[in-house]
Parts: C-alpha cells; sequence; structure tokens
C-alpha cells in the first residue's frame, strides 16, 4: 500500500495507540555499533509461546492497572464477534479473515469492528528451507527431476512483539494511510489522494478512520471490502536472513537454501452483504469455478464490480527510534534473538525436521542430551549406540558437505 511516511517505526502524529497501558515497558536501548555484543538471553526469560498465552485468560493483572484485552491466538479472539449477523471465513493457509455483514455497513459498527481486530497481532515466522533436486532414471531410460526438501524449520516472532506477553502489553498503534501513499480508496486501482503526488503532500489534513468508515458507508457501489492490514515494523530482517543463512552454511550444507519472512493474520477484509460476496468466499464454489476453469470469466468481474478501501494499518512494532538515535526494542534485539534461537535452529537443519520450533526445542537445545535409563542395560545400550550413529552422521556431513544435488 504505499510506504508509511514515518520513518524508523514510530507512530504518526494522528496514530491511535493500543498500548494497554502506557508509559510501562520493558525496552531496552541499543546501539547499532553495540550490534555484537548482544547479551544471551537465557531459556527461563523467555515470553510465552503465543499459543500458550492464550491459555492465559483467567489471569489478572496487578490491581491499580487497566484491564488488558483477553490473551488467545488471533482466531480464538475472533471466534465469537460482537457483530451478530457476521459471517466469518478463513484462509487456512495464509490466516486472513472475511467478514460478510450487514452491520458492517454502519459506520460506527465498523469502527468498533476495525479497532477490535486491530488489537490482535500479525503472526510473523522466520522461515528456513532447504531442497535439493534428485534426477532419476525409468526403465524406458527417461530421466525426471524431483525437489526433495531437506529441511523446513520456523519460528514464530509473535512473542516478541509484546513488552509483556502475559498482559499483552505492546506499542502497537493504529494508522490511516498518508495522502501520497499509493492505495485503494474506494477505487478498483492503487491511486494517491486528489492533489497530491510522491513528493509533494495534499494541504488537507489525511482522513481519520471514523471518516474512511463513513465513506465506505455511504458509497453506494455494489460490492465493497474494507480492509485492515496488520503489519510488523521496525525488524532488520536482512540481518537476520544474513546471518541465519551463514549458520546454514557453516553445516556445509550444499543444496538450495531459502530464508524468508512470512507473516501470518496479516489481512483482515470486511464485505457488504451480497449474494455474490459470500459466493466468491465459499470454498466449494472456488474449487468448482477453478476446475470447470470459470474463473477466467468471473474473477475479472469481480475485480472490476468491487471497490476496495485498504487504508487502515494496524503497526506492531518490534523496534523503534529513542531520542539521541538510539534504537529501543519492544522486547529482545535481533542479535538477542539469533543468540537465543540460532543453536535451536542449526540442530533442526542437520536433524532434516520439517517443523514450527516452540520453547520445548529452545531447551532441548540449550541442555546437554539426558541420560539413558531405561532400566535394561541392553536396551540402554542399543539406543546408546544409535544416538550415537546420529551425532557421527552430522559430524561427518559437516565436514563433507550433505544436501547437494544428485
Amino acid at each position: 500500500m504505499g510506504k508509511p511516511s514515518n520513518s524508523g517505526g514510530k507512530p504518526a502524529d494522528d496514530a491511535v495507540s493500543l498500548h494497554t497501558n502506557p508509559g510501562e515497558s520493558s525496552m531496552t536501548n541499543y546501539n547499532d555499533l553495540d550490534e555484537f555484543d548482544a547479551p544471551e538471553i537465557s531459556v527461563d526469560d523467555l515470553p510465552p509461546n503465543y499459543t500458550e498465552t492464550a491459555e492465559n485468560e483467567s489471569l489478572l493483572p496487578p490491581p491499580g492497572e487497566p484491564m488488558p484485552i483477553p490473551a488467545a491466538s488471533g482466531s480464538a479472539r475472533v471466534s465469537q464477534p460482537f457483530v451478530e449477523d457476521a459471517t466469518l471465513l478463513n484462509d487456512v493457509n495464509t490466516g486472513a479473515q472475511f467478514w460478510v455483514s450487514k452491520s458492517l455497513e454502519n459506520p460506527d459498527a465498523l469502527e468498533k469492528h476495525i479497532r477490535h481486530l486491530a488489537t490482535i497481532p500479525p503472526r510473523p515466522f522466520i522461515k528456513v528451507v532447504g531442497t535439493h533436486t534428485e534426477t532419476t532414471r525409468d526403465s524406458k531410460g527417461k530421466t525426471e527431476k524431483n525437489t526433495v526438501t531437506d529441511f523446513d524449520v520456523s519460528v514464530e516472532l509473535t512473542p516478541y512483539l509484546y513488552s509483556d506477553a502475559q498482559y499483552l502489553r505492546s506499542w502497537s498503534h493504529i494508522r490511516t494511510v498518508d495522502n501520497g501513499e499509493k492505495t485503494r480508496r474506494g477505487t478498483i486501482l492503487r491511486k494517491r489522494a486528489p492533489g497530491s503526488n510522491q513528493s509533494i503532500e495534499v494541504g488537507n489534513p489525511k482522513p481519520t478512520l471514523k471518516e474512511w468508515c463513513h465513506r465506505y458507508s455511504a458509497s453506494h457501489a455494489g460490492l465493497k471490502a474494507f480492509a485492515l492490514q496488520r503489519r510488523m515494523i521496525g525488524f532488520d530482517e536482512e540481518r537476520v536472513k544474513e546471518r541465519l543463512r551463514q549458520l546454514v552454511k557453516e553445516t556445509n550444507y550444499r543444496g538450495h537454501l531459502k530464508v524468508e519472512l512470512v507473516t501470518k493474520d496479516s489481512l483482515v477484509e470486511c464485505y457488504n452483504e451480497a449474494r455474490t460476496n459470500k459466493w466468491r468466499l465459499t470454498s466449494w464454489i472456488q474449487f468448482l469455478f477453478a476446475c470447470t476453469l470459470l474463473f477466467i470469466f468471473t474473477w475479472p468481474y469481480l475485480w472490476l464490480r468491487t471497490k476496495r478501501w485498504e487504508v487502515v494499518v494496524a503497526e506492531w512494532p518490534y523496534s523503534r527510534m529513542a531520542e539521541g538515535g538510539s534504537k529501543e526494542y519492544v522486547s529482545i534485539s535481533e542479535d538477542q534473538w539469533y543468540n537465543m534461537w540460532g543453536r535451536a535452529i542449526c540442530k533442526a537443519v542437520l536433524e532434516k525436521r520439517q517443523t514450527t520450533l516452540d520453547q520445548s526445542d529452545l531447551r532441548r537445545a540449550h541442555e546437554a542430551e539426558p541420560a539413558l535409563n531405561t532400566g535394561n542395560s541392553t536396551v540402554d545400550g542399543a539406543l546408546g549406540l544409535f544416538r550415537a550413529g546420529i551425532n557421527a552422521m552430522n559430524e561427518v556431513n559437516r565436514h563433507l558437505g550433505w544436501g547437494g544435488d544428485c
């Protein structure tokens, strides 16, 4: 939707803060010059997993503090919407949510709904994937190339968007798009506000969330959608990627490595009540149109008929610039995160796992392997030999290389 004008992760002047307890945080200032001296983080000091936080809904904050929003995962938070006539559909792959409701055409109800959904964080994952190509030849002499996944390891960053994960204290805030940003403003194509361009801002102030909700409600378009985007900002993605690439390279891996930041639960769209909107979001109808190739005709129709408002962003800072030019973090720095998770990721890569790591993996990576004591010396000996064999294979891979095309 274009580049936000507020650089450095600081909220815009008219941004609406979602901080549950203003003025309190566990932030620590770090200077970019000290990036190689990041302190180690104890496993016991880790914030809880995002899913584990959901189990603590019964916990109350200390007396005198504002009541936080109940902790829950994104899907659990919106499972009981306050808009009674809303139909909710979820994309199982991306976590995107699609709401269809007559009540959400009311500007006050829409604004309340958007503010409620903005309190749910995006779910960013650092994903490390290694693949190689295997060439096989059948009995007829024909060759076939297959891509084999060596490992697929992910780590979720959501817990580190909170200064206090238990009580959901964060630096999150809502902002509306600037006049110079290219986005859909009740239009089909992305465009800037009238009278503004990339370098010159229009003289009028940008509309607030309330104003955009009124514009959406006043539109007579037959098909329309109001979108909320959730973003993590202030995260040095390239630095983390480079360190993880180097980490995998040091294992002497010779396959094709891909390190990326994948964000789930980042999009929410609210559609007006219309039969066409319900059909377009129904899974079996989507499957039918894909199989019969009818989407070739329906997709242009829906694209041209639907007016979209992509004007609201919920920003979740991982870091921001403090006074004096230093960077402050809502929880831990990128280097601290790497020091914490590097060993667990390396171990998972060598074990060729395909999973999302959690705190149990982190703890096992930092602890010595438990002693084998099944009560049977023969079984203990066999398991010990098996473990030694696995460790020996990992060491051989480190020296001779592994995962190359064949």
